[in-house]
């Protein structure tokens, strides 16, 4: 018979292996067998990237206000976009993750909580390639590095902490409820155009900016481009306010789904 502690150890090894393997194939589903294959993950957002420039600062004559760190529009603008994409390309694919692997959910013993972490991951690399990029941009084009950016990884985990605290719920109500994709992205668009993306925390009216404070990617947002773009020392309070939404969302959410699942393989 099996010591408690070996068997622990055994099916904490087991999780991480099919983790990873569930992070290979959800990666490759998505870009192998294309021709542009994991290139699509960089064209996507830079695309996007050029659309909101050309909108913003050619038609709509968009510029960054003059206290800002930089007066690059297009990398402060993407700056501002990267930790909205991570955070939305979790949430939105992993609202449909439990339906997408009925299959495993039902026929097998799988523990469904990973599948919302294996999108997060897979999501991350895509935007290490891209944060690659920009760092690059900055050092090469603009002789700008900053040591503050090596603390970026410690956003990005708080990135995903909320996500998939938020994926958790969003994947579990849409096994019942199949409007919930439906209406996760509606709930999304206001909450993309709620996030300083596009504009400046000063930019809002005063009566207003109880917004920000309720929105963990305003201060996201804004520590992406102070890590990206300037030299400012981080801010232990808005770090602080980031670590309490993401650890909150992903106690909830487990919670949550945990007491969902239990219905799962009846629905599916």
């Amino acid at each position: 018979m099996p010591l408690p502690g070996r068997h622990f150890a055994l099916n904490l090894i087991h999780r991480r292996t099919l983790l990873l393997q569930m992070v290979r194939r959800d990666f490759e589903q998505r870009f192998i067998g294309s021709t542009a294959g994991w290139m699509w993950g960089l064209i996507q957002p830079l695309v996007q990237l050029l659309s909101y420039v050309f909108v913003f600062q050619v038609c709509l004559k968009q510029q960054v206000p003059p206290n800002e760190s930089t007066q690059n529009y297009p990398l402060y603008l993407f700056c501002g976009f990267l930790p909205w994409l991570l955070f939305q390309d979790t949430v939105t694919r992993s609202a449909s993750s439990m339906v997408d692997n009925a299959t495993l959910i039902t026929k097998t013993v799988f523990p469904a909580e990973i599948v919302p972490v294996s999108i997060f991951l897979s999501s991350l690399i895509s935007h290490l390639m891209v944060v690659a990029i920009v760092i690059g941009i900055l050092g090469v084009a603009m002789a700008h590095f900053s040591l503050w950016m090596l603390l970026l990884p410690f956003y990005m985990l708080l990135i995903g902490v909320f996500a998939i605290g938020i994926g958790w719920i969003v994947a579990s109500l849409q096994v019942y409820l199949r409007d919930t994709a439906q209406v996760l992205s509606v709930i999304l668009v206001f909450w993309f155009w709620a996030t300083p993306i596009f504009f400046t925390e000063q930019q809002i009216p005063q009566r207003f900016r109880f917004i920000l404070h309720l929105n963990p990617l305003a201060f996201l947002v804004r520590a992406y481009r102070d890590r990206l773009l300037s030299y400012r020392v981080p801010s232990l309070h808005d770090f602080a306010i980031i670590a309490a939404y993401a650890i909150t969302a992903f106690v909830v959410g487990g919670l949550f789904f945990r007491h969902l699942k239990r219905g799962f393989a009846d629905v599916l």
